[in-house]
Parts: C-alpha cells; sequence; structure tokens
C-alpha cells in the first residue's frame, strides 16, 4: 500500500519538472523574440539612419523556420553586446514589392543594410557565423592598423584577412573597389611599413598582401591577375573541413580541389592516412601549388557520389574542377606524399584523363540522375506517398492509352451497303423515275439518229 503513494509523488514531481522547463523555455523564446523587429512597408522609409540585418523569410519555408529560433538568439546577442546593428524579420509574401526592391530572389535570404548598400550574407546559418557577418560588414570597408599589436591582435583573431601597405596610389583605388564587393567574405585593412611584421620581405611599395596559414602572399599583378580575382581565390585557408556548401562557394575561386573523402568515425589506419597525406602536401608544397590547388577533407560520400554521379568507395581521393563539374581519380592506392604530388603534377600537365564535364551528354545524364534520385529518396523515406505519387498517373495513363489503342479509327462511322434485289429494280414504275428536268443535249445529240436498213422495215410492215 505504501508503494503507490511513493510512485505517485516521483511522477508529480516529474511533471512539475517539466512544466517549469516548459514555462522556461516558452518565456526564453518570448524574450529572444522582443529584440527581433517585425517589419512592414514602413521600414523602407525608416531604415535610411541605422544598420539592419534582416531575415527575409517566407511562413511556409521548412529552411525559415530552423533558422528562426537562431534568429532569436542573433537578436538578443546583438542586443547584449550593444551592436549598432538592428536585428528584424519580414514576411517576404506579405511584402513582395518591398522584398523584390531588395532583390530578394529565396527564402530565407538574409541582408545587411547600410545606407543604400545591401550585403548578402552566404555563410553557415549559425548564429556566431551570422553575428561575426554582421561586426564585419557593418564596420570600416578598410579598417586601420596603426601599430603593431594591433597587428598582432587581428593575427590571433582572423585565419584570414588582407593588407594594403602603404600610402595614395592607382592600386589602393582597386584595393577599396575589391574590400567594397567581398567585405561579406573577408576582412581588409590597411598598414604603414612599419606596422608589418619583421619577417614580411616586400620587394615594392604599395602591395597587398593575405595573411593565412601562419604564413604570407603578396600580390603579383603579373601572375596573379586582376586584383578582386585574386583575393577571391585567397579568401580559403589552404587546407579546409569541406562540405557540400563550402564546395559551392569553392566554385568561384577557379582552383582544383583535392579531397580525401573519409568517414570521420572510422579510425583505421587508411582513413587517417590519408586525410594526413593530403594535409602534409597543403603544408609542405603550399609555395608550389597554393595558385592552383585547395585541399581538404570530406566526412562521407553521399554529397560527392551526388555530385559526381558515381558511387565512390571509401577512403579515397578525388580531385574536383567546381567550375565544369569534371574530376579526376587516381587508379591505384595512394601510399605517400610523393604519390600525391606526381598525381596533381599529372593533372596540372594533362597526362590524367578527366572524367564528368558540363557536356550536353554529361547535362543529360545529370538530369536522369536527379529524376531518379528524388524517386529513390521519396520511395525511402515513404512508400505510400511514392506509390500514390506515381502509380496514380501511371494508372491513368496506361486507362487512356488502352481507350486509344481499342477505339476504332474511323471515328466509329461503319459504311453499309444495301443490295436490292433485281425483281424490285425491274417491278418500278418507269413513272417514279427522276423528275428533274432534262438538261439540253450537246450539239453531237441533235444529229438524225440512225435509220435502220429498207428491207428490215419492209418486213416489219408485213
Amino acid at each position: 500500500m505504501t508503494a503507490f503513494p511513493a510512485v505517485s509523488m516521483a511522477a508529480r514531481r516529474r511533471r512539475a519538472s517539466l512544466r517549469l522547463c516548459a514555462t522556461v523555455f516558452l518565456l526564453d523564446v518570448a524574450f529572444c523574440k522582443g529584440f527581433v523587429e517585425d517589419l512592414d512597408e514602413s521600414f523602407k522609409d525608416n531604415r535610411k539612419d541605422d544598420i539592419w540585418l534582416v531575415d527575409f523569410y517566407a511562413p511556409w519555408c521548412g529552411h525559415c523556420k530552423k533558422l528562426e529560433p537562431v534568429w532569436n538568439e542573433v537578436g538578443l546577442e546583438m542586443k547584449s553586446i550593444g551592436s549598432p546593428v538592428k536585428v528584424g524579420k519580414m514576411d517576404a509574401t506579405s511584402y513582395s514589392s518591398m522584398a523584390s526592391e531588395f532583390g530578394v530572389r529565396g527564402y530565407p535570404t538574409i541582408k545587411l543594410l547600410k545606407g543604400d548598400l545591401a550585403y548578402n550574407y552566404r555563410g553557415p546559418r549559425t548564429k556566431d557565423d551570422i553575428i561575426e557577418f554582421a561586426h564585419r560588414v557593418s564596420g570600416a570597408l578598410i579598417r586601420p592598423l596603426p601599430s603593431q599589436q594591433m597587428f598582432e591582435h587581428v593575427q590571433k583573431r582572423h585565419r584570414v584577412f588582407f593588407v594594403y601597405v602603404g600610402g595614395e596610389s592607382p592600386l589602393k583605388e582597386k584595393y577599396i573597389d575589391a574590400a567594397s564587393e567581398l567585405i561579406v567574405y573577408t576582412y581588409f585593412f590597411s598598414a604603414s611599413e612599419e606596422v608589418v611584421p619583421e619577417y614580411v620581405t616586400l620587394k615594392e611599395m604599395p602591395a597587398v598582401l593575405v595573411f593565412k596559414d601562419e604564413t604570407y602572399f603578396v600580390y603579383d599583378e603579373y601572375e596573379d591577375g586582376d586584383l578582386s580575382s585574386w583575393i577571391s581565390r585567397e579568401r580559403f585557408q589552404n587546407y579546409l573541413t569541406v562540405d557540400g556548401f563550402l564546395l559551392y562557394e569553392l566554385g568561384d575561386t577557379g582552383k582544383l580541389v583535392a579531397i580525401a573523402v573519409i568517414d570521420e568515425k572510422n579510425t583505421s589506419v587508411e582513413h587517417t592516412r590519408l586525410k594526413s597525406i593530403i594535409k602534409e602536401v597543403a603544408r609542405d608544397y603550399r609555395d608550389q601549388f597554393h595558385r592552383d590547388l585547395q585541399f581538404g577533407h570530406m566526412d562521407g560520400n553521399d554529397y560527392i557520389n551526388t555530385l559526381l554521379m558515381d558511387e565512390l568507395n571509401i577512403p579515397t581521393v578525388v580531385v574536383l574542377n567546381t567550375s565544369n563539374q569534371q574530376y579526376f581519380l587516381l587508379d591505384r592506392q595512394i601510399q605517400s606524399a610523393e604519390d600525391m604530388v606526381q598525381f596533381i603534377h599529372s593533372i596540372l600537365d594533362g597526362t590524367v584523363q578527366a572524367q564528368g564535364g558540363d557536356s550536353i551528354w554529361q547535362r543529360l545524364k545529370r538530369i536522369v540522375f536527379d529524376a531518379k534520385s528524388t524517386i529513390v529518396s521519396i520511395f525511402k523515406s515513404s512508400p505510400l506517398m511514392g506509390c500514390f505519387l506515381f502509380g496514380l498517373p501511371l494508372g491513368v495513363i496506361s486507362i487512356m492509352c488502352y481507350g486509344i489503342y481499342t477505339a476504332d479509327t474511323d471515328g466509329g462511322y461503319i459504311e453499309e451497303r444495301y443490295e436490292v434485289p433485281r425483281s424490285e429494280v425491274e417491278g418500278q414504275d418507269p413513272k417514279e423515275e427522276s423528275k428533274e428536268p432534262l438538261e439540253p443535249r450537246s450539239q453531237d445529240a441533235l444529229a438524225p439518229p440512225h435509220q435502220e436498213p429498207k428491207d428490215v422495215l419492209e418486213k416489219k410492215t408485213d
């Protein structure tokens, strides 16, 4: 008898604890939402005096719903640190004309609006990445580094950043133009020659440098071409953990991407060895390959299989040309960094045959592959839904084809012929013949009738 009250009391405590947690969660959500403003048509006229970070969303969009709690956290964080950036959200379906003016073409779209400028956010949809983007874009376009201490602080804080060294020049104007375009991706600074670390060697002034991977590279107009293109290529670290989104971004660099496709959860020697080989090549051959290649590793082969339309066995190494969807596979296992370097040289000099590409045949193959993948994914996730979506149309089409096949080609008309007995024809009254007036005869009809011979007429008279 005493056991039941004890169980009942424990259950009551659990229920009370769950209610308290739910209450705290709801209060937390409501508290976070209070720092994100719902924007309407008045936003167009009221925004120009402030800097706004805006989420353009659609109520029915699944990705928008997934972003909502993250966006509430962004609003709370920006308010708590005293940021001048205001956080808001706008229903782009209710205010479609305004969303079109800001260039919204998909949902969700994150933009930082600063005066007459609008910057698109294209990074991962995490709180830290979005806040870092807001701080970078809302600040000065090019930030000065007045001392070596400040330079060292920037080096510790940022993994990749660009620095202009020198005074006024045409190169600085190009640097400003590039920064206004690419500030959404990286940081831009300026410094005097005295502020730059002593290990930096500059052959001429002014100069533009990128600091990354515990070293630096100097822009060379003759070898690197356009400054904006060079900055776009060099804005990534030399070795990266690659996912689908980052691989898409790497397509703008024009570099080949050498990836070790492995299983992060697999701690076998082969998986760890390939990853370490790619890292070694990226580090030791950096000066030789940094203009042409990007290095990294990818966890799992699902995305890479979809990209290559092939089933890759892992662990393996693949080199991608993201600009034209070509890829290179080694026909043997890589045993050392020297094997990988030799493979890269054979790719660069054209002795290795590229696979894939963006030809018409490959595009048709891509359409078929995507359709097949979609159908398989639907049947895997929901077999009943797949049967309904594909079985019903196929059934209707089958019925229509059967109906067309069995239908008479003459439209259902059957010619019937009746044979009239000869007795009925002979018994007809001549008066029942056609009463239509006789048409006038031709000149041949006016000729005298043919006369029978005279002896025949006499016989008839007798």
